[in-house]
């Protein structure tokens, strides 16, 4: 296997956009953060130094997987997309040679299992797993029961909601999962959250009172592909059908304009997938978050 290593997102996006548009689905996370970053730098916004893509070929020089170190949030974890094990572990090894460690893995399996636990055999540490993941995907909508009120684009003005929502989602997906310790999937600043609300990429849902009661979340589209989250109602809206509804909405709206819906499902959290499922999405692949415990500073 030969490894390369990329700062730059758009000679990424140039060496492994066949391998990534083969599995669109699949490879959202990394595409849509390698896209969005090829954008910023051709606007002038410099990246984090510690950012990095990696593409895996095989012998013949095909791309056989794909993965990036771009968390912006402790142990920044990097993200890994299907490969072969051998790969991953190579993987691992050119991590480790570059003087990094990694702090955790997170992204499909069996390849982020195999590149966590090199990493832990090379710094003498231990892979603990922090969460389990499940992508789906959805080609037709199963409507939901109607629900009072509409969904609405959020203001420039309710910055201070919106990003209280995104903090609140992160720990309340900890509180039902029984997890003591943040996994911030997000790991997004104000200002991100600021950014998404000018993208017209925040959704609001106002009850029948025009209260606001939910928030969903969307990503640009990268490969015709689009991902929705965070997904979130206050505990004191809940079970009133909100998310099904906005959820529902946000995914019409993808769908006809021609992109194809998907989201990550905490597996800790069984209310949200059978929303989802409910709507007609479809399970793809399992992924997983693993911390890895190191001496070798990040």
């Amino acid at each position: 296997m030969d490894l390369e290593f990329h700062d730059d997102p758009a000679a990424f996006l140039d060496a492994a956009g066949g391998y990534l548009g083969a599995e669109p689905v699949i490879s959202t996370a990394v595409s849509t953060i390698a896209d969005r970053a090829a954008r910023e730098v051709e606007a002038g916004v410099a990246q984090h130094p510690r950012n990095w893509y990696a593409v895996a070929r095989d012998t013949s020089g095909g791309v056989v997987g794909a993965a990036m170190r771009t968390a912006p949030f402790e142990p920044h974890p990097m993200f890994v997309l299907p490969m072969p094990v051998d790969a991953a572990v190579e993987l691992a090894r050119a991590v480790h040679a570059r003087g990094e460690s990694a702090g955790g893995v997170n992204g499909v399996l069996p390849a982020t299992r195999a590149c966590a636990d090199e990493l832990a055999r090379l710094e003498g540490g231990t892979v603990v797993e922090t969460m389990h993941t499940r992508l789906f995907h959805l080609s037709e909508l199963v409507a939901p029961a109607p629900v009072e009120g509409r969904l609405r684009l959020a203001r420039e003005d309710e910055i201070e909601l919106c990003f209280e929502w995104f903090e609140a989602f992160r720990r309340d997906a900890d509180a039902q999962a029984g997890r003591t310790t943040g996994h911030d999937v997000l790991g997004l600043s104000k200002d991100d959250v600021l950014h998404r609300i000018r993208d017209g990429l925040i959704s609001l849902w106002e009850d029948a009172s025009r209260e606001v009661v939910h928030l969903t979340g969307a990503n640009a589209p990268a490969l015709g592909v689009a991902r929705i989250g965070p997904v979130y109602t206050p505990e004191r809206c809940r079970g009133r059908g909100f998310a099904s509804a906005a959820v529902a909405q946000v995914s019409r709206e993808m769908l006809a304009a021609g992109v194809r819906p998907c989201l990550f499902a905490d597996q800790a959290n069984p209310i949200s997938n059978l929303i989802y499922l409910r709507l007609g999405y479809q399970p793809l692949v399992d992924m997983v978050n693993l911390g890895v415990t190191t001496a070798i500073p990040a």
